[in-house]
């Protein structure tokens, strides 16, 4: 079973100048920090490198940090076979949230990122069928962001007390 500095210190050499950043923990879990361009590469290496074998998404999470003006995905990945855990955070600006799509390493990911884009209005690029999950198709806006204005009616129904 690996640590996850040790972790990152393996990758690290693989991604080298690619913007990979360790964040050690206050309270917590640390994680890695992964730049959106490069999370599809990283997590591919993550569940295939026989050292580290993350097989498993456990969650895929949506965070809106407005006060930075962004919003992020956490990764929580497991190896069954060899019992590590590892946190991987992605930031894009709240005005281009784009990331690569994980779908194909992990089907899991399928739904995980469809709430993800449906709560929190982020793109997954490449996910093969990226669409409302939780809301209906036609609502507007994104509820789970810090700056969502609730519309005042759905299909002739007030919804706001």
């Amino acid at each position: 079973m690996k640590q996850p500095e040790e972790i990152f210190e393996m990758i690290q050499g693989t991604f080298e100048d690619s913007g990979l950043e360790w964040a050690p923990a206050e309270s917590g879990q640390s994680w890695i920090s992964v730049p959106p361009y490069i999370i599809k590469d990283v997590c591919k290496h993550l569940r295939d490198d026989p050292e580290l074998r993350f097989d498993t998404l456990m969650n895929l999470s949506g965070v809106h940090y407005q006060n930075e003006e962004k919003l992020g995905v956490t990764y929580h990945l497991h190896s069954t076979k060899l019992n590590h855990t590892l946190v991987v955070k992605v930031l894009v600006p709240e005005q281009e949230p784009r990331i690569q799509s994980v779908e194909s390493i992990w089907k899991t990911a399928d739904w995980h990122e469809r709430e993800a884009w449906d709560m929190f209005g982020i793109t997954f690029d490449g996910h093969p069928e990226l669409r409302r999950i939780l809301c209906p198709d036609d609502w507007e806006g994104h509820p789970l962001r810090k700056d969502y204005q609730q519309q005042k009616t759905y299909q002739g129904v007030t919804t706001r007390q």
